[in-house]
């Protein structure tokens, strides 16, 4: 497969050009995703949908097969899965448990237990508990 990237001349529009024999589905979602706002995401509170930036997000969490979104004063529900929010490729955020993917951006500081786990305090003064899974790559990624 050949990449091929051109500067379009000045006051030209962007465009991609596709040259293959068969479009596959991992193909199609690649593309659909250059269309769709490049990192919002949509969950709703009952019947209002709304587009999230990941910026405003500070965890995702998976109660009883269902995912939500916590942000700073409201919280979304999303049809997505847990795994494939993380999926999303939005850089800066981990999972830190089985059920909770959180944004390193909003981690004020992390506070170490005895049982081997770690707690994360939120910049909304929110406590995540980091299981004793994930507490290592944790550190890592975290910079401890």
């Amino acid at each position: 497969m050949k990449i091929t990237i051109k500067e379009p001349p000045a006051g030209a529009e962007e465009e991609i050009i596709v040259l293959c024999y068969n479009i596959s589905a991992e193909l199609l979602a690649m593309l659909n995703s250059f269309k769709t706002p490049s990192n919002m995401l949509i969950a709703s509170i009952g019947n209002e949908v709304h587009k999230i930036a990941p910026s405003d997000i500070f965890y995702f969490e998976s109660i009883d097969k269902k995912t939500f979104v916590y942000c700073e004063k409201d919280v979304y529900e999303s049809k997505k899965k847990l795994y494939e929010l993380e999926e999303l490729a939005m850089r800066g955020f981990f999972r830190i448990s089985r059920s909770i993917v959180v944004n390193l951006g909003k981690v004020k500081a992390v506070i170490p237990s005895l049982s081997g786990r770690a707690e994360a305090v939120l910049t909304n003064k929110e406590r995540v508990v980091i299981s004793r899974y994930y507490v290592d790559e944790f550190k890592k990624t975290f910079g401890i």
